[in-house]
């Protein structure tokens, strides 16, 4: 995965009218989870990072890895979930979870098809099921997005989770999953019907 460089501040101030202020100062409320658990519950770091400081890690279709620098600290970290409000969709809260770098982490990858399917080609549409794919590797391992080969995929067949297979990545995903299929569209089905009307008149004639 890819790395990027992110700078925030340490909060003292918490809860919800701290949090308005920051945000109309430009500032997004952060928590830094790890392994740390204290009372059954996940230890937070709270943060503050400015909005023009996570754009370049939200608003992307790339999974990276964030180099986390608060207040001098270093961490390192994965995005780990996003908080968006309901109407204006502007970013509220992000959650980040330090990773490990002795254990393996789990996380989704997006999808990408290589390819023009058979059932393409044969008039049908090919439709992604699902984007990411969750895996398990040390984060070392684990590659910016999924290529798959769907050049054989034929027409009203699926690729499901538990057909792929990639080199030091476990697939956490459930294998009855579909990734992508190539659905029947009335082109194909009207060609597949003048072909059965077509074998229909051979054989005709042929007797």
């Amino acid at each position: 995965m890819k790395e990027i460089n992110v700078t925030g501040q340490k909060r003292q101030d918490l809860g919800k009218k701290a949090s308005k202020l920051l945000r109309k100062e430009g500032l997004v409320p952060c928590n830094l989870y790890g392994e740390a658990v204290e009372g059954g519950k996940p230890v937070a770091l709270s943060f503050a990072v400015p909005m023009s400081e996570l754009r370049k890690v939200v608003y992307t279709p790339h999974i990276y890895v964030v180099a986390l620098n608060i207040d001098g600290e270093e961490h390192t970290a994965v995005l780990k979930e996003l908080q968006f409000h309901p109407v204006t969709d502007a970013l509220l809260h992000v959650d980040f979870f330090e990773i490990n770098t002795e254990k393996p982490l789990t996380i989704g990858i997006p999808v990408k098809l290589n390819g023009l399917a058979q059932g393409v080609r044969d008039g049908g549409r090919l439709a992604l099921q699902i984007r990411k794919i969750d895996v398990r590797a040390p984060y070392q391992q684990i590659p910016e997005q999924l290529e798959i080969d769907v050049t054989n995929l034929a027409l009203g067949k699926s690729i499901k989770v538990g057909e792929l297979n990639f080199e030091g990545l476990e697939l956490m995903t459930n294998k009855e999953v579909v990734v992508c299929t190539v659905r029947m569209t009335r082109q194909a089905m009207s060609a597949a019907a003048a072909n059965a009307a077509a074998a229909g008149a051979e054989e005709t004639a042929e007797a």
